[in-house]
């Protein structure tokens, strides 16, 4: 019993002793982080602690493929293990190095695996081409988006080109990978595109440009302007000639001439205006015109025009107003002539009787069709004389009208006007009279005022004449002066100012009263 349990210990011992000989570490792996597809690269995978006289099989896997080796080798005696790769478009990604032991029969031992180690395979771009998802001719609004497609090529670097000129992203322009996509086209965006794809391996730059494509983004046309104007053929037959006319659209555009509901003609041309020829009665309301334009699916419309020609007749009334400079001197002027009827006046300026046309070194007329026509005008020499100006029927000039004449010159415009000189006198006439009154009405009142103190004055002196009588003297002899002076003294205080001013009327009052 005791044999046999010494027996079971010594193997268990040998079996430790074993197992712990033939441990197997991790192995570690080097290789490159970057690499061109294709070309030839080896990686380093070594195993630490090698079990003495057993091969180690060390093979390379990717993370995601535990089951496909990209390369193996077998370690005999331990040494690092070279592992040769021909690169592949599928190698990019993370590595591992596993090591096994090759002897089936020592079961304990587990393969150990390596760290990962990242591998980033460069593909050289090849073969860029643009594919458009929609047409390549288009009405503006609609939204464009080209892609652009390569036959081989990874970490991509795209840029655009429009007609030559990079592309920057913005609000309605998004370039997203390989996709750029423009929102709300118009016509500025038409012209070639090209895409250029790129990418970088140790510093060297693969490039590969696509060819152009040719895109067209066509303006709908605008809403048209409608006007006419009068032709006169015989001495009775007139016409109107009525024109449409677009500011933008692309070509072929048909325009389309309508009175009321009613279409008149219409016709397709290789312009952005169309002329139409209408007959034509003066002085008489044959409705209204309205133009349509289409170039595609859209139409747009004119506003409404009435057809009515009425013939230049009434009074022709010509005025100005002024610009001033220093000490209030005029400098310029505007002259505006006016007719009372008319619906196609064709005004004339003469000066001296010269006409005057566009613009001069003194003058310029300035046309406020149908309603006037203005003048404008330098203050000088030159342009001192008589003006006047002519109205008459834009498509008939057989009769005038004419305004009536104004000589203006420097010192005519410079002149106080008669009326002011009139206001001004006036006034001062009026402050003169103004002032002679208010002296006048003075006078009177202090007349009157020194009037009532003479008055007053004379009552004093009879007061004082009756209060001298009855005082009696005779008794009251030593005093009598000294009491008279001092009663005299009361009442001349009194009426110092009267006596002076009045001393006649004062004397003969005194005089006259009774003893």
């Amino acid at each position: 019993m005791l044999a046999s349990f010494f027996v079971v210990v010594l193997g268990l011992c040998c079996c430790f002793k074993e197992s712990s000989q033939f441990f197997l570490g991790h192995p570690q792996l080097y290789g490159p982080n970057e690499a061109l597809v294709k070309t030839y690269v080896e990686f380093q995978c070594e195993v630490p602690n090698h079990p003495i006289n057993h091969e180690i099989l060390l093979q390379i896997f990717k993370e995601d493929d535990p089951n496909r080796a990209l390369g193996e080798y077998t370690s005999l005696e331990g040494e690092a293990a070279n592992i040769p790769m021909v690169i592949q478009k599928r190698y990019d990604g993370y590595l591992k190095c596993v090591a096994s032991v090759q002897n089936r029969s020592i079961s304990y031992i587990n393969s150990t695996s390596s760290n990962l180690h990242y591998l980033k395979v460069i593909e050289p771009v090849k073969g860029a081409q643009i594919i458009n998802s929609g047409p390549d001719d288009f009405f503006e609004g609609e939204t464009l988006q080209l892609i652009c497609q390569l036959s081989a090529g990874n970490y991509i670097s795209y840029k655009w080109l429009h007609n030559d000129q990079l592309v920057s992203p913005s609000s309605l322009r998004r370039i997203y990978n390989n996709q750029l996509t423009i929102y709300r086209t118009n016509p500025q965006d038409s012209g070639s595109y090209k895409c250029v794809a790129t990418n970088v391996f140790n510093k060297t730059v693969f490039t590969s440009n696509s060819s152009e494509i040719e895109i067209t983004v066509k303006e709908f046309v605008s809403t048209p302007d409608i006007s006419f104007t009068v032709l006169k053929e015989e001495p009775q037959n007139y016409f109107a000639i009525v024109v449409c006319n677009s500011t933008r659209g692309d070509l072929p555009i048909t325009y389309s001439l309508y009175r009321g509901n009613e279409q008149v003609i219409n016709m397709t041309v290789e312009e952005r205006h169309s002329v139409f020829k209408l007959p034509l009665v003066l002085d008489r309301h044959l409705g209204f015109l309205r133009c349509h334009a289409s170039n595609g699916e859209q139409t747009t419309y004119s506003q409404w025009l009435p057809l009515h020609v009425v013939p230049v007749s009434g009074p022709v009334t010509m005025h100005y107003d002024y610009n001033t400079g220093e000490n209030y001197a005029v400098t310029g002027l505007r002259f505006y002539c006016k007719v009372e009827k008319g619906s196609h006046p064709h005004y004339q300026w003469f000066h001296n009787k010269t006409l005057l046309q566009d613009r001069g070194t003194y003058y310029c007329v300035v046309d406020q069709m149908p309603q006037r026509s203005m003048l404008l005008l330098s203050v000088g020499r030159e342009s001192a004389g008589t003006y006047y100006c002519e109205v008459s029927d834009s498509f008939d000039n057989s009769t005038a009208i004419s305004s009536k004449r104004r000589y203006l010159d420097k010192e005519v415009l410079n002149r106080i006007p008669d009326f002011v000189v009139g206001v001004v006198f006036g006034s001062f006439a009026f402050l003169i009279f103004l002032m002679s009154a208010c002296c006048w009405i003075g006078v009177i009142f202090r007349k009157r005022q020194y009037g009532e103190k003479s008055l007053w004055s004379l009552e004093m002196q009879r007061s004082k004449a009756v209060y001298e009588d009855e005082l009696d003297f005779s008794v009251h002899s030593d005093d009598s002066d000294l009491l008279k002076a001092v009663r005299d003294n009361e009442f001349d205080q009194a009426s110092e100012d009267s006596e002076d001013e009045w001393p006649q009327i004062q004397k003969k009052t005194l005089k006259d009263e009774p003893v």
